[in-house]
């Protein structure tokens, strides 16, 4: 998994021959076969591991927020996925899983990972439906702007998209 994710982020599901993941990791390309089921079941761990990973971010930041409104919770929440969009192999495995959702089992991955994030933001917040909509709605944008770099543009429509939304992690 972890010499195929690298490749997936670059490539997508689609592009990636399991031929260089076999390379990748330092096996023979039957020997990998032995390994994993199939290249989709290998793509499906690592979009889990993924979500999982950007779970356990949201998570982290939910700590310690008790005293807040549901809405400050949420928009706290929220704020970390800088630290999300900061490891570019995450996003790139995000917008590669749902251009792959043409396979059902890639779809049903996917589904599962958005459900994940959706419950966690409910049950960390306590926020109404139309907040965390709202949440994910400007967590699609940022993916979006964050993988074609926009936020560094000096252009009208960029501006426009970027807004006063956060790309970088507080250091």
């Amino acid at each position: 998994m972890a010499a195929a994710r690298p490749l997936f982020a670059q490539r997508g599901y689609f592009g990636t021959p399991t031929v260089e993941i076999a390379k990748a990791a330092g096996l023979s390309h039957g020997y990998m076969f032995r390994l994993i089921e199939t290249k989709e079941a290998l793509f499906i761990a690592v979009v889990r591991d993924c979500f999982a990973q950007i779970v356990s971010t949201l998570r982290a930041a939910g700590k310690d927020v008790g005293a807040l409104s549901p809405q400050e919770r949420l928009n706290r929440i929220g704020l970390s996925y800088a630290d999300v969009l900061a490891r570019r192999e995450l996003l790139l495995i995000q917008l590669h899983a749902a251009a792959a959702c043409t396979e059902p089992a890639v779809r049903q991955a996917v589904r599962e990972g958005y459900a994940s994030i959706v419950e966690l933001l409910r049950e960390l917040s306590g926020a109404e439906d139309a907040a965390i909509q709202q949440v994910m709605a400007v967590g699609m944008l940022t993916n979006f702007i964050a993988a074609m770099d926009a936020e560094d543009l000096d252009e009208p429509w960029a501006r426009t998209l970027v807004g006063d939304l956060v790309f970088k992690t507080a250091e």
